[in-house]
């Protein structure tokens, strides 16, 4: 398949950029992956969609703080200017003329740091902003020195390796210093941070939310427990490798970046359980999907155990565990449209989206949900 089967025409305005005070007020669009009946309903009433004996799948992991805006420094420790930054980056043969645009002149150069993957205690693979001035032995400090980086690799895919340098404990500075990673596509910083966590974010080490859990809240939570639904918690570590466009044609010529995931010996024994007892598993976000489809072996079986993921899911691809969806509406062409077409079918989910855009539907991480079942 190609990739342009997987485009759609998405109004600007219909792009959520902030969430709703009321989390589970969300409108959510109901889809029967079976005939492709479409029902518009609020996201509280995913209850009337739920049946004892079910299990949901959630994604406890957390989201860090993972966004650092610092300033390039000379070798005898003081701030590069951008203008120093540029000449030295021309005599290179790098200068990067859009950089130079975005971050003007005069001025310390800056350099924005985005925190990926955990490597050991202080070594991170980053994504680089404008990379051309991140060459390995390059320094960057944040907070006026709080917090220093060096610039010791660069990977095949163009991230940066990057030790980083600090007195204290380095979760309490990036928690001060950081920023929360919000995609590109939102235009301002969040007022209330904690509204880009789920209500059940628990183990840090994400660099976008699993963004399909943000409708719930504790109560809705509660409710659906109190109805003879399990709830089952799974850690995946959310990287870009998930939002990254596709640039490939063909689409099964597309590499994931691999990705942290942890499934612990209760869950899994939970996930089998309920499956064997003919209970249906239901993924809250495509992240726990992952997790559980990556997990399992050939017979549907989950395994506990923590491994890296690159899993591409696409049409052709089996589940083998997941029995129902609940996300949000994603990107034209993106990873995640293939792998909600992979489970409901491509022509089912391009007329699903396109009746949401007809319905002004809000898309993307702070959108509506829709529940393919």
């Amino acid at each position: 398949m190609k990739t342009q089967d997987f485009y759609y025409e998405l109004p600007e305005e219909l792009i959520a950029q902030d969430p709703l005070e009321d989390r589970a007020s969300s409108r959510l669009m109901v889809l029967d992956r079976e005939t492709g009946r479409i029902e518009h309903r609020i996201f509280r009433q995913i209850t009337d969609y739920l049946r004892p004996g079910d299990c949901l799948v959630i994604n406890d992991t957390k989201v860090i703080p993972a966004r650092l805006i610092g300033e390039k420094l000379h070798d005898n420790g003081q701030a590069v200017s951008d203008e120093a930054s540029d000449d030295r980056a021309r005599q290179d043969g790098v200068y990067d003329a859009e950089a130079e645009g975005r971050y003007g002149q005069g001025r310390g150069a800056k350099i924005e740091l985005l925190l990926l993957k955990r490597r050991d205690k202080d070594t991170w693979e980053t994504l680089v902003k404008p990379g051309k001035k991140a060459r390995p032995g390059s320094r960057i400090s944040f907070g006026d020195g709080l917090l220093t980086a060096e610039i010791i690799d660069i990977l095949e895919d163009g991230n940066r390796l990057v030790r980083f340098y600090y007195k204290g404990i380095f979760e309490e500075i990036l928690d001060r210093l950081g920023q929360m990673p919000l995609p590109p596509y939102i235009t301002h910083q969040l007022a209330d941070k904690n509204r880009y966590q789920t209500v059940y974010a628990k183990y840090e080490g994400s660099a976008a939310a699993p963004t399909a859990g943000l409708h719930f809240t504790q109560e809705l939570l509660e409710e659906i427990k109190a109805m003879g639904i399990r709830i089952v918690s799974v850690t995946l570590h959310v990287g870009l490798g998930t939002f990254r466009p596709v640039k490939v044609e063909d689409i099964s010529q597309h590499h994931m970046h691999s990705e942290f995931y942890n499934v612990t010996r209760d869950a899994a024994d939970e996930i089998n359980r309920i499956k064997a007892a003919g209970g249906r598993v239901i993924c809250v976000g495509t992240t726990s999907c992952r997790t559980i489809e990556s997990a399992a072996d050939e017979h549907g079986i989950v395994h506990p155990g923590s491994d890296e993921t690159s899993i591409f899911i696409y049409p052709g691809y089996r589940f083998k565990v997941m029995d129902g969806l609940i996300t949000n509406f994603h990107l034209p062409e993106s990873t995640l449209m293939m792998l909600v077409s992979a489970f409901a079918g491509r022509d089912k989910i391009m007329a699903a989206y396109n009746e949401a855009v007809r319905e002004r539907y809000r898309f993307f991480s702070f959108g509506d949900a829709m529940f393919i079942c």
